[in-house]
């Protein structure tokens, strides 16, 4: 199953692939997140053109485990995608992606603009490939 990861941001969204074999997430891209119903249809846009079957959305959770506003920002916006969209959106705990993105992007001596386009993509990438990992080796619990 082609499954996409949608990184929520405030000015940008990240977006990921996996493989149909759901073994590795690729990175997409970013969409400007200004406006919703703007990003909910370039996501289902690209999702269309992707083949993509399911969603995961990331969802940010403060370090103790609980939710603040960010949260029920993307627990709302995973409803409206899978709503326009007609797939199912599944919220994927997203807790130091974002340090973990930026940790990846210092290796490679990613820095300034070119950091700022791409660490939203990293991220959802990263979100992707956890959910991945853990549903091949959970696969009761889902």
């Amino acid at each position: 199953m082609i499954i996409m990861a949608v990184d929520l941001g405030k000015a940008r969204t990240g977006l990921a692939v996996c493989d149909p074999s759901e073994f590795l997430a690729s990175p997409v891209g970013t969409a400007p997140s200004y406006r919703q119903e703007e990003l909910l249809e370039k996501i289902c846009a690209e999702a269309a053109a992707r083949g993509v079957e399911a969603f995961v959305v990331g969802l940010p959770r403060n370090m103790d485990g609980s939710e603040g506003e960010s949260a029920a920002a993307a627990r709302g916006f995973a409803e409206a995608l899978s709503r326009r969209s007609g797939l199912p959106a599944a919220l994927w705990d997203e807790r130091l992606t974002t340090v973990s993105a930026h940790n990846a992007l210092n290796q490679t001596d990613t820095r300034g603009k070119k950091r700022k386009a791409v660490v939203d993509t990293v991220a959802a990438t990263m979100i992707l490939q956890n959910y991945l990992d853990y549903r091949r080796n959970h696969p009761e619990q889902l």
